[in-house]
């Protein structure tokens, strides 16, 4: 496919991520192009191998909370990208809660601030449609299932409230100069190529000590969990067809989730047979932590998509997937 033959082109921040990574592979392979952004904070080259020689992708390593450099690295991706529709598809935030209760500073930076610059520089470019990975800590505990349109929203996290303030921020531009936004709210996703979240800090922990596996809480907390590549599935499915000026989603399996318990049983099954499991107590992991919720997906199974796998079935492809992987053995 030529330069001249393209007329959609994707800009994805956060691309050396967990998701970010998922995404940029699958447009790509589909004939894409993708300029991506990233500063290697947590994402990591090596997420970026399988495509980063392909004509069809551009990586620039940039600051997002820094508006000049982004600028520079926004200007580049648009100078090298040929003429046609671009979406970009932002998805750069932090995704370490305790960081955010250690210091409140790094979620208004890293998830608040990387939109808000997102936008002004979609703004100054003239550029109309962005997706938005949200999540499910905007509704705090409220009793669930969570469906998209239940208030009012009160997050007990500072990435939560970051998350919840983009979403503001996007439903802004969208009435100033948005064509389009697409918003997703993601529920607790798994799978190869992790950089943090449950079963990643498990088998990290492991590492450390094969004898046991601390365990924060009591081991009760239930939350549905999601393949990223189903994640990414449903993410495009509704870009292509939910057509609002403003679209947001909740995307999960159809149960009630998993709890911390049986997905602490599953990683030792795999990688430690015969470790130890101590559990910290207390009904939450950690400050800010939502022990427990599940969602509705009703208005995304009227859009026509549905997922293929539980929240268990989910959770086992993962741990297989991730203890195959190098960094996670001992």
């Amino acid at each position: 496919m030529s330069r001249q033959d393209v007329n959609s082109i994707h800009f994805i921040t956060g691309v050396a991520g967990f998701i970010g990574r998922c995404l940029a592979q699958r447009l790509i392979g589909e004939g894409a192009f993708v300029a991506g952004f990233d500063n290697l904070s947590r994402g990591t080259l090596r997420n970026l191998a399988a495509f980063s020689h392909s004509p069809g992708f551009l990586f620039q390593q940039t600051e997002l909370t820094d508006i000049d450099a982004y600028r520079s690295a926004f200007n580049r991706a648009l100078e090298w990208c040929p003429q046609g529709r671009i979406i970009v598809w932002h998805l750069a935030a932090n995704s370490d809660i305790l960081a955010g209760v250690r210091d409140p500073a790094v979620d208004l930076r890293d998830t608040y601030l990387t939109t808000f610059n997102t936008l002004q520089m979609m703004q100054d470019r003239k550029l109309t449609e962005i997706a938005f990975a949200s999540t499910s800590a905007i509704y705090g505990p409220l009793a669930g299932p969570l469906h998209e349109d239940m208030g009012p929203l009160f997050p007990i996290s500072g990435y939560g409230a970051m998350k919840l303030a983009s979403e503001a921020s996007i439903s802004a531009a969208v009435e100033s100069f948005l064509h389009r936004a697409w918003i997703y709210r993601f529920p607790n996703v798994v799978g190869p190529f992790a950089t943090h979240g449950v079963i990643f800090d498990f088998l990290k922990k492991l590492q450390q000590n094969s004898a046991e596996l601390e365990v924060l809480g009591n081991g009760r907390q239930c939350k549905p969990y999601l393949l990223v590549d189903e994640l990414v599935d449903a993410m495009l499915f509704i870009s292509q067809n939910s057509t609002q000026r403003l679209n947001y989603y909740n995307i999960g399996p159809l149960d009630e989730g998993m709890t911390v318990r049986a997905i602490a049983e599953e990683v030792v099954r795999v990688a430690r047979p015969g470790a130890g499991i101590r559990y910290t107590g207390g009904d939450k992991g950690w400050v800010g932590d939502v022990p427990k919720f599940n969602y509705c997906i009703e208005k995304l199974q009227k859009l026509g998509w549905q997922p293929r796998h539980s929240s268990e079935q989910a959770v086992k492809v993962a741990v297989q997937a991730l203890w195959n992987e190098p960094e996670c053995r001992p």
